[in-house]
């Protein structure tokens, strides 16, 4: 699972190693060395360059962008099928969250993961889903290829959710 807020989801107390290792520790995935190695591809995958150099820091060392690759590479570090991303990019600036859109991008490719991406953002669902569910209310209302919940939308609430949105609703 990755978090929204990536300020509160990183324990304080453990090191950037620690905290991306954890799930390791927990499931006894391989001895320290075989960790260190697992953590170090981990904090690679995300951009986080060179990884050694984040193993010994701590979440308040870093910045808000930093602290949610770290969290991104503990969601991945077991290499999961599937992993909830809860709004990974809200609490973030316009530019680093196209980098964190890339960095999933990017391991969804290379690790073949699927990612349930909730978000409260069309654009974002637009540009990184395969598939949209639109819920209003509680309820889904819609779901589709991106492409199709965007050009062809059924549900009125889909509809303002689009034309609220300037590059969708032209306005």
């Amino acid at each position: 699972m990755i978090f929204q807020d990536p300020y509160q989801s990183l324990n304080p107390y453990f090191s950037i190693f620690d905290t991306v290792a954890e799930p390791l520790t927990i499931h006894a995935e391989g001895n320290r060395a075989e960790q260190e190695e697992t953590v170090f591809k981990a904090l690679q995958s995300v951009g986080l360059s060179p990884p050694e150099d984040f193993f010994y820091r701590y979440p308040h060392e870093l910045s808000g962008g930093q602290r949610q690759r770290v969290a991104i590479a503990r969601a991945v570090v077991l290499k999961p099928e599937f992993v909830v991303a809860d709004e990974p990019t809200s609490m973030l600036d316009a530019s680093i969250s196209i980098q964190i859109f890339s960095i999933l991008q990017n391991l969804q490719s290379k690790m073949g993961v699927t990612f349930l991406f909730i978000t409260h953002s069309l654009a974002a669902a637009w540009y990184l889903c395969n598939r949209i569910a639109v819920i209003y209310k509680g309820e889904i209302v819609e779901t589709g290829s991106a492409e199709d919940v965007i050009k062809h939308p059924r549900h009125e609430y889909t509809r303002a959710l689009i034309k609220a949105h300037p590059k969708f609703g032209k306005t």
